[in-house]
C-alpha cells in the first residue's frame, strides 16, 4: 500500500507537478536543474531495475513494426504534407532544400539527444514503473499520452499538443506490444524527422531555414 501510494505521488509530481511549473515565471536555471535532476532520479531507478542496457528486440517483432510503421508514416506523410501545402506553403521542405546541412544536424541531434530521453521516461520507466497501478491497458495507453503532451505544454501551441498526444498514443502501443525501447525510439524518431523535414519544423519549435 505504501509503495502504491509512494509511486502516485512520484508520477503526479514528476509527470503534472514538474511541467505545469514550466508555465511558471522563475529561473531557467532552476528549471533546468529541476529537469536533470528528475532525468537523473529516472535513470537510477532504471539502473537499478537492469533496464538501461541496449537491448535488441525479438526478431518477431521487426517484421509487424515495420509493416505497421511504414502504413502509419504514409498516412502522416499525406497529412502533414496537405497540411503544410496549404497552411504555409513556403515552408514545405524549405530546411532540407536551403539547408541540408542543418537538417542532417537536426536531424541527428532529434534523433538522439531528444527522442531517446524521452522514450527512456515516457515509455521504459513510465510502463515499468506505473503499468501496476492502472488495470486497464487503453485506458493507461491514453494515460500515458495525455501526460507527454501535458511535457511539451510550455512551448504554448495547440498544434504540439495535438500532435505528441497522438505521438504518444502510437509510441505506447508500440510499447505496450514489444516493451521494446529501441522499436518504440526508432517509431518516434521518424514520424518526428518526417515532421521537420516536410515543413513543420518552426510549427514545432525546431530552428527554421529563414
Amino acid at each position: 500500500m505504501q509503495t502504491t501510494i509512494y509511486k502516485g505521488v512520484e508520477l503526479f509530481f514528476l509527470f503534472v507537478v514538474l511541467p505545469l511549473s514550466f508555465l511558471i515565471s522563475y529561473p531557467i536555471a532552476i528549471k533546468l536543474a529541476l529537469t536533470i535532476i528528475g532525468f537523473l532520479y529516472i535513470l537510477i531507478i532504471l539502473k537499478r531495475n537492469g533496464l538501461l542496457k541496449l537491448r535488441f528486440p525479438d526478431k518477431m517483432y521487426w517484421k509487424p513494426f515495420w509493416k505497421e510503421t511504414v502504413i502509419k508514416l504514409a498516412i502522416v506523410m499525406i497529412i502533414t504534407g496537405l497540411y503544410v501545402l496549404f497552411v504555409a506553403p513556403d515552408k514545405l521542405f524549405l530546411v532540407l532544400i536551403k539547408k541540408p546541412h542543418l537538417w542532417l544536424m537536426i536531424l541527428f541531434i532529434y534523433t538522439f539527444l531528444s527522442v531517446w530521453p524521452q522514450e527512456i521516461i515516457y515509455r521504459t520507466f513510465f510502463y515499468e514503473r506505473y503499468q501496476g497501478l492502472v488495470k486497464n491497458k487503453w485506458l493507461f495507453v491514453f494515460i500515458n499520452a495525455i501526460l507527454f503532451s501535458l511535457a511539451h505544454l510550455f512551448l504554448q501551441s495547440f498544434l504540439v499538443q495535438v500532435l505528441t498526444f497522438i505521438g504518444g498514443m502510437l509510441f505506447a502501443y508500440t510499447y505496450q506490444k514489444t516493451k521494446s525501447t529501441t522499436l518504440v525510439s526508432v517509431e518516434h524518431a521518424i514520424y518526428g524527422n518526417w515532421l521537420f523535414t516536410v515543413g513543420m519544423g518552426e510549427m514545432l519549435a525546431f530552428p527554421g531555414a529563414d
